[in-house]
């Protein structure tokens, strides 16, 4: 491959790492918002699961918020039934139409959210609409990394804590990412082609993470809301740019 793909690639992870650093999520949207332009959605997916496990293991040891096992559960139970099937509907993935719908979601929804002055609290459903939500982001993590972002606009919806949303988003992206990493392995879907870029990701993220993490530390709660939403927006934003030329 060409070296500006490379560096692309690197670009894009270095930017998502420090994304996730500061809001427990998000390094698969980041990074694909630059790699959709150069690399295979295959190939994408397996590096954004690589690199969002790399970033979860570091952010666990740096930012530790407790563990929850009653609050966890569901989501991780859920998670872990849509994860096969994510990792079975990714080869034959229509990438263009899956970026429209997950970006028009999010560009509808995160600024509503935003703009609000009292955002609604979601109180029914209990642990059943907790394991369906953490069974899409199973879902979407087999899809491509994007374990935590369905979840994380629920935990919002919750009206969770700063530090209950993530708390509960960050062992749920750890624990989704290792298995979607695992069952990648075990399809083959990790072949001796993305190793070299492999290399490039997994260095460039590692201090752009830290710098996130302390950041997170310094921010408020409405701040962390504001952040969380806005990251979301953007995230939506640039699917759609990458992919909606390509649908009309």
């Amino acid at each position: 491959m060409a070296l500006s793909v490379y560096l692309v690639v690197g670009l894009g992870a270095a930017v998502a790492g420090f994304v996730q650093g500061l809001s427990g999520f998000a390094f698969g949207l980041v990074a694909l918002s630059f790699w959709a332009w150069v690399i295979d959605p295959q190939l994408a997916a397996v590096l954004a699961v690589a690199g969002s496990l790399t970033g979860q293991i570091v952010a666990a040891v740096t930012v530790r918020r407790g563990f929850d096992r009653a609050r966890l559960a569901p989501f991780v139970l859920g998670g872990l039934a849509g994860i096969p099937l994510g990792v079975l509907l990714l080869p034959q993935l229509n990438a263009d139409w899956f970026k429209v719908v997950l970006g028009t979601l999010l560009v509808l929804w995160c600024p509503a959210m935003l703009l609000a002055k009292d955002l609604p609290r979601i109180t029914m459903g209990g642990r059943l609409a907790d394991a369906v939500v953490g069974l899409s982001g199973g879902l979407l993590g087999g899809l491509g990394g994007f374990t935590g972002t369905l979840p994380t606009l629920w935990c919002v919806l919750r009206g969770y804590e700063r530090d209950v949303q993530r708390t509960i988003i960050q062992n749920f992206n750890l624990t989704m990412l290792a298995v979607t990493m695992l069952v990648y392995l075990g399809s083959g879907l990790v072949t001796r082609t993305a190793l070299p870029m492999l290399a490039v990701v997994l260095p460039a993220m590692l201090i752009p993470v830290l710098l996130g993490t302390r950041v997170y530390v310094g921010l408020s709660e409405t701040a962390f809301r504001r952040v969380v939403l806005g990251l979301l927006t953007v995230s939506g934003v640039t699917l759609l740019a990458a992919a909606l030329p390509r649908v009309l």
